[in-house]
């Protein structure tokens, strides 16, 4: 028989040892249910909490960007060194590789080109389809301080709300239009807001002065949006800087996929927020890796 062994009962029910009970550590976690705890463990390392999210959801409002007129060949070879991939489901569907394995935080929010009122933003995506997608997570824009914020706040709440029924994580994209001054006061303002009202990761722009109190104010993962296109060195110093002073990990998409390089960037960007290697370091790397491959022409 199966159970008759040459252990005695106590030893195989080991009655002196507790339960092992692995906690959720990422900040702001513990207590989600097991499906969000999950999708977010594919989405921040679990070893050190931190990601490297590759963002390519500009075509939502901005058309074929520079460096995402073809996804195919600019970002898929980009996706095995990507622990998540920001984007929509049109992409999602018609060029992401479903055996890519690299998780995805859906963007669910849109309506006004960049030639009209960006804050003018409507929920774009159901839960139910974030679902089939099989998504770590949906991404809304929240306009703090915008001329339809409120609106843009509402449709965070409602995906929150949504989100919880499904065991989806919201991510919320806040500190967003020209006319934003984007300092401490402010991202503190705009990424508390978001966590109070329930988003279980906030993404905001890195600030010189005092990055730190924003990470510290806001009780969720804070994520560095990575912004206009810099000089490869500068990007680096922008993530490491976000992440020593407490950033969850970056969410890039022009710093790495409009680089003369972007193979050797995004390997360069992970080194600094999972090694904690130092940019000029990084940037030895960047410039030394073989056979650097260059984004195709347009």
């Amino acid at each position: 028989m199966a159970d008759k062994d040459s252990r005695d009962e106590g030893e195989r029910f080991a009655p002196s040892v507790p339960p092992a009970s692995e906690p959720y550590r990422l900040k702001g976690s513990s207590a989600l249910d097991w499906g969000m705890q999950s999708r977010l463990a594919r989405v921040f390392r679990p070893a050190d909490g931190r990601t490297v999210m590759l963002a390519i959801d500009h075509g939502y409002f901005q058309g074929p960007t520079s460096g995402l007129e073809r996804v195919d060949l600019s970002i898929v070879p980009l996706l095995r060194y990507a622990d998540a991939l920001m984007t929509t489901r049109g992409m999602v569907r018609s060029t992401i590789p479903p055996a890519s394995g690299t998780p995805i935080v859906l963007r669910a929010s849109g309506g006004p080109s960049i030639l009209k009122e960006l804050s003018d933003e409507q929920i774009a995506v159901g839960m139910e389809d974030a679902v089939r997608i099989n998504a770590c997570a949906v991404a809304v824009q929240v306009f703090i301080g915008g001329e339809f914020e409120t609106q843009s706040v509402r449709n965070m709440t409602r995906l929150v709300d949504e989100g919880q029924r499904c065991g989806i994580p919201v991510l919320a994209v806040t500190a967003v239009g020209k006319e934003l001054t984007r300092d401490a006061r402010y991202l503190r303002l705009a990424t508390r807001i978001c966590a109070e009202l329930g988003a279980h990761v906030v993404k905001t722009y890195y600030c010189a002065q005092d990055f730190d109190t924003v990470t510290a104010a806001c009780p969720v993962p804070v994520v560095m949006a990575g912004g206009k296109k810099l000089p490869e060195l500068d990007a680096l110093m922008m993530a490491y800087r976000a992440v020593e002073e407490g950033a969850a990990g970056v969410d890039m998409g022009r710093n790495i996929f409009q680089s003369e390089h972007p193979v050797a960037m995004i390997r360069a960007v992970g080194a600094v927020v999972h090694e904690s290697l130092k940019p000029q370091a990084a940037h030895d790397r960047f410039l030394g890796e073989p056979g650097r491959q260059a984004s195709p022409s347009p």
